[in-house]
């Protein structure tokens, strides 16, 4: 069975203009690792800002190209996606969830429009109650019903019930892998925590893997498998979650542990949890 995922010497470059020229920079430098079909898992990519990890990010979601290197989807090189087909049979099964709602949601437009739109172009539904009735069962897996966002705006909801929603719109398809880039950072400290037990539900119940972009080492520790620590695009350290925050072997990783809060609040909190 082919890896769910397949990242293989990953490098992208940008150009940067200067005083004497044109230089190049590689914001992601030689990054490899895969993900497993058979075992759903949370696996963190974490970076302070800078790092790589959303332009790493963007490649898995298929939003940039690598300048080298090949990013696999089940098998299929994703770079070779050419047909609007292969392209929605992608975006089906490989979701994001940004780091701000209003990211996914225009502040002029109600939520339940990109709700329906999902269930229509990624589920299947053609008519108004099969997109409605997938809006309500997706927004349920979330803590949500339809009837608490039908009809309202961006702004009518708490920061975290719009998250939730752009998580329920995620999961619409019924997606194989999520790509979170930074899902809690926005949102109030109060409901953090819940929206991260949220991902160990979805990878535990639903069998949906995650790839958790994040500086937080904290909150990668209480809900990752593993992890991979990236310094100015390249990868400094990977390997299960609580043996390598637990115990850092990279300078970086060590420097990093010390600037958050402590692993042992880390415990606290999962012990809470």
């Amino acid at each position: 069975m082919s890896p769910l995922l397949s990242i293989e010497h990953v490098t992208k470059t940008f150009a940067r203009g200067g005083v004497f020229g044109r230089t190049e920079f590689a914001a992601v430098d030689d990054v490899s690792f895969s993900l497993e079909s058979a075992s759903p898992e949370i696996f963190a990519i974490i970076g302070e800002s800078g790092s790589g990890k959303t332009t790493l990010a963007r490649m898995i979601l298929s939003l940039e190209s690598p300048s080298a290197g090949s990013i696999r989807f089940l098998g299929t090189d994703i770079s070779k996606l050419r047909s609007r087909r292969d392209r929605l049979q992608f975006m089906q099964k490989v979701q994001p969830i940004f780091q701000s709602p209003s990211e996914a949601f225009n502040p002029l437009k109600r939520v339940d429009r990109y709700l329906f739109a999902s269930a229509h172009h990624f589920a299947g539904h053609r008519t108004r109650g099969g997109r409605e009735a997938a809006a309500d069962e997706a927004l349920k897996k979330v803590g949500l019903s339809l009837a608490e966002v039908q009809g309202r705006y961006p702004h009518e909801l708490s920061g975290g019930q719009l998250q939730r929603t752009a998580i329920a719109r995620a999961l619409i398809s019924s997606p194989a892998l999520i790509v979170a880039d930074e899902p809690v950072s926005m949102v109030d400290a109060s409901l953090r925590m819940s929206i991260v037990n949220l991902f160990k539900t979805l990878r535990d119940q639903l069998r949906v893997s995650i790839i958790y972009i994040t500086h937080d080492l904290a909150t990668a520790y209480y809900i990752s498998d593993r992890v991979l620590i990236l310094q100015k695009g390249k990868v400094v350290e990977t390997g299960p979650a609580r043996q390598v925050l637990s115990e850092p072997r990279h300078p970086y990783t060590v420097r990093l542990r010390e600037s958050i809060l402590s692993l042992d609040d880390a415990d606290r909190i999962h012990a809470d949890g």
